[in-house]
């Protein structure tokens, strides 16, 4: 297994401390391989999709659009 070091906010630090206990490492690893797993799907995902990059603008145009006039209420 190799090592990474990762850089953290000093009040996260303070609040990771008050649970010494807790094995902060797995956890770190245990996110970072369940984001992998999602990205790997993603990838799978794209890689069938007939979408242009076209597309993709004016969907997230629409997207952002209508969340804008949902929240603006």
């Amino acid at each position: 297994m190799v090592n990474l070091t990762l850089a953290i906010p000093e009040d996260l630090k303070r609040e990771m401390e008050k649970f010494p206990e807790i094995n902060w490492s797995e956890i770190a690893r245990r996110a970072m391989t369940a984001h992998a797993m999602k990205l790997k799907l993603m990838e799978k995902i794209v890689e069938k999709s007939k979408f242009t990059e076209k597309d993709v603008e004016e969907l997230d145009h629409k997207i952002k659009a209508g969340l804008l006039k949902r929240f603006s209420k």
